[in-house]
């Protein structure tokens, strides 16, 4: 039996698989994040330990399996934060999580030492306020006795691992969202974190996906109901977790599109796909000597989510109303678009200072055009990215849709539509995650032979044709959709930004 956690932005999800790859039982446990003036985005890592805590003894006692039964945990979890852990391993402050914005002035400083496009080669990332090695800064200029106090900058992932067995390390998917990581040498790059001004000592030993990093501890066994002395693998990244859950293992395996509070679409290569406008960036694999080129936008699903909890949050069937509503109206064709930045954005754009905006509202347009515009703008931001990915030579003959948002059957229809190419719901779309967490963890422990096993885990519940007079419309309106950022983004710019 294999326990994963999945510790997302809005929860832990604790799956049990067995050895056959089969789901036996999953729960969820929430926690607040929280989001506040001048890009702030903070998390506080007791309460994902105290989510995954409930969540793993509700796993078991909802499964009846006994936890000596359990023959790994391992994790997937939220990339690009800063977790900050004194000498005694516990945190200093909040979690900076990846929706954090605040490092702009850090990020500038840190371009003044490295050329853009010198960073974009050695980390397959821009230099950019979302990403850890900023925000390290800005955790340093902004609270110095707090950082004074830090021995180790963790992820999500590692923290959780660090508290069950006493062992603080990482992983290269993990490291390879932080732009402080060199993926040719597969190492923590000297000359980025010398640009920045901070300790190498932060930066937490890097070791496989797979690796064993330790037992579960006497004192983490009471917390969660593990037994003492279960193997723990400390698993990966988010982003490529879901990749590998997707059965997305190879070049051969297609794309994927991950549709959760931040959602982005994705492809395994050999090698870090290298945009020459730098709208895509790469991660390292969990699978080693693969590479994960991803475009993501920051407010996917939460877009969608936002919209549903303004116009109806007290309706429990909000989603499948609104849903019902968009699949008759008419958005972009009529004018209509929704530019969905609502927490600054990454690809394309790599605009912290982005915001959403309607355009093009009229009086005859109600809840069914809002909500398709909503729609149709998560799907034109993220066809930039699948354009940038046929426009480097990777062929994108269809894409697999996981996430919590893949439920809905109306946005599937418009992305494949706007993308022109099938689009195919997974059985498992709000566990590819923690469905890839567990390969991991399987095959840490010998339970699983290869990767290749993910490929057969989870199987397509529905294809999403599109329409070739659709797509074709739609060409036209996604440049309309383009446009309307072009125009504004040097408003949004010039618009007052918030402080903390």
């Amino acid at each position: 039996m294999i326990i994963s956690h999945d510790l997302g932005t809005t929860g832990d999800k604790a799956t049990l698989i067995d050895d056959e790859g089969s789901l036996r039982a999953s729960v969820t446990v929430h926690y607040p994040a929280d989001f506040g003036p001048g890009g702030r985005a903070e998390q506080n890592p007791e309460d994902w330990w105290d989510a995954l805590c409930e969540a793993n003894r509700l796993l078991l006692e909802k499964s009846r399996v006994l936890n000596t039964d359990v023959d790994v945990v391992s994790f997937s979890g939220q990339m690009m934060g800063v977790v900050p852990i004194d000498a005694a391993n516990q945190p200093v402050r909040p979690a900076i999580i990846w929706a954090d914005t605040r490092s702009a002035r850090q990020c500038t400083s840190l371009l003044q030492r490295v050329e853009m496009e010198r960073a974009y080669r050695i980390t397959g990332h821009r230099l950019n306020p979302t990403y850890s090695l900023s925000k390290i800064m800005w955790f340093r200029d902004n609270e110095p006795e707090n950082f004074a106090r830090t021995t180790r900058v963790l992820q999500a992932k590692d923290f959780i691992a660090l508290r069950l067995t006493g062992v603080a390390v990482t992983d290269p998917s993990d490291a390879s969202s932080t732009d402080a990581f060199d993926q040719t040498t597969g190492a923590w790059s000297e000359e980025l974190i010398d640009a920045a001004g901070v300790d190498r000592r932060l930066f937490p030993e890097i070791v496989p996906s797979t690796t064993v990093v330790g037992l579960v501890t006497s004192s983490a066994s009471v917390a969660t109901g593990l037994a003492t002395g279960t193997p723990v693998v400390i698993g990966g990244g988010d982003g490529p977790m879901a990749a590998l859950g997707a059965g997305i293992v190879d070049k051969d395996s297609g794309a994927y599109a991950y549709l959760g509070s931040s959602s982005w679409v994705s492809v395994s290569a050999p090698q870090p796909l290298h945009d020459p406008i730098m709208r895509t960036m790469t991660f390292n694999h969990v699978i080693p000597g693969q590479f994960v080129p991803t475009a993501t936008m920051q407010a996917g699903g939460a877009s969608l989510q936002w919209f549903t909890d303004i116009l109806a949050r007290d309706d429990e069937s909000r989603y499948a109303t609104l849903l019902g509503a968009a699949s008759t109206a008419q958005a972009s064709e009529g004018g209509l678009y929704f530019l969905p930045h609502l927490l600054g954005e990454r690809s394309p754009y790599w605009n912290p200072n982005a915001r959403a905006a309607f355009v093009g509202m009229r009086m005859d347009h109600g809840r069914g055009e809002l909500t398709r515009a909503v729609l149709e703008g998560i799907a034109f931001n993220l066809y930039t990215g699948l354009r940038a990915f046929q426009e480097n030579g990777v062929s994108v003959g269809a894409v697999s849709a996981i996430g919590g948002a893949a439920n809905a059957g109306a946005l599937l229809d418009i992305f494949a539509d706007v993308w022109g190419v099938p689009v195919t719901a997974r059985n498992l779309v709000d566990e590819a995650n923690a469905l890839g967490a567990a390969v991991v963890g399987g095959i840490g422990v010998g339970i699983f032979e290869t990767f290749d096993v993910a490929k057969t885990l989870s199987h397509s519940t529905g294809r999403h044709e599109g329409d070739a007079q659709h797509h074709q419309r739609y060409a036209g309106e996604y440049e309309t959709f383009m446009d309307a950022y072009s125009r504004l983004e040097s408003w949004f710019d010039a618009l007052p930004r918030e402080t903390s």
